[in-house]
């Protein structure tokens, strides 16, 4: 068979938004160049696009117009290495999904263990955000939840108070189980972030998994996060302001 017929026959069988490398084909190396070329072919032709060097897409036509790869599509491979997860997003995709916020956004977040630099990806600027905690499948969405804490006064055209009402929820929603592991991954955030987790899960759950939180922080230290008052209960326990 053609490696024309080859590309062709793969892509066809690519579900539209899938991102796709060279080595999505598996040709052999004397075959690349071959491949480029019919790449950039089907690439003027509109019949994939490309999202960066050496990554394409087949696009998606809808009422909007081109509907561009989904964020996880666009960073898949900074998100697991070997089978491993080494990575998880977060950010204001995160915000969306949790209803904290409706705007979006070309800037995409990864949580990691590793420092990494920011990066651009097409029309995608991608920045990396420090997690101290392990990442794994299962922990990831308690993750995200915290981040949405540690950052809440950044979540764009959001209210902090309606910002802890809504998580608040979020965390009535989970089992006791995973509200004790956010408390516990709650201790490698910063002291903010564990203040904040503490004065929320002590509305659900009183002081029993929150007093971990509680001891590890300074008692002359004034968290600032202008939550009205009359929402968090126990602000002068915490002293959250």
């Amino acid at each position: 068979m053609k490696v024309t017929d080859i590309v062709i026959n793969k892509i066809n069988r690519f579900k539209s938004g899938y991102v796709f490398t060279y080595d999505d084909f598996d040709l052999p190396v004397n075959k690349i160049q071959a491949l480029k070329k019919i790449l950039s072919r089907l690439v003027a032709s509109g019949k994939i696009a490309r999202l960066a060097k050496g990554q394409f897409y087949k696009p998606e036509d809808s009422i909007f117009g081109m509907l561009r790869p989904t964020e996880y599509q666009v960073v898949k491979d900074l998100l697991e290495e070997e089978n491993k997860i080494i990575g998880y997003l977060t950010g204001l995709s995160i915000y969306n999904r949790l209803s904290l916020t409706t705007q979006v956004s070309n800037t995409i977040q990864i949580g990691t263990n590793k420092e990494r630099k920011t990066k651009t990806r097409g029309k995608y600027r991608i920045r990396f955000i420090r997690q101290k905690n392990t990442i794994t499948k299962e922990n990831i969405p308690l993750l995200q939840i915290l981040d949405s804490i540690r950052f809440i006064k950044r979540i764009p055209d959001a209210d902090v108070t309606n910002s802890c009402k809504r998580i608040i929820s979020i965390l009535k929603e989970l089992n006791e189980t995973d509200r004790l592991s956010i408390a516990k991954y709650a201790l490698k955030y910063n002291p903010g972030t564990r203040a904040l987790t503490g004065a929320m899960l002590e509305q659900i759950d009183g002081s029993l998994i929150t007093e971990p939180l509680y001891r590890s922080l300074n008692p002359a230290t004034v968290f600032e996060f202008k939550i009205s008052k009359e929402f968090i209960l126990e602000n002068d326990k915490w002293r959250i302001q």
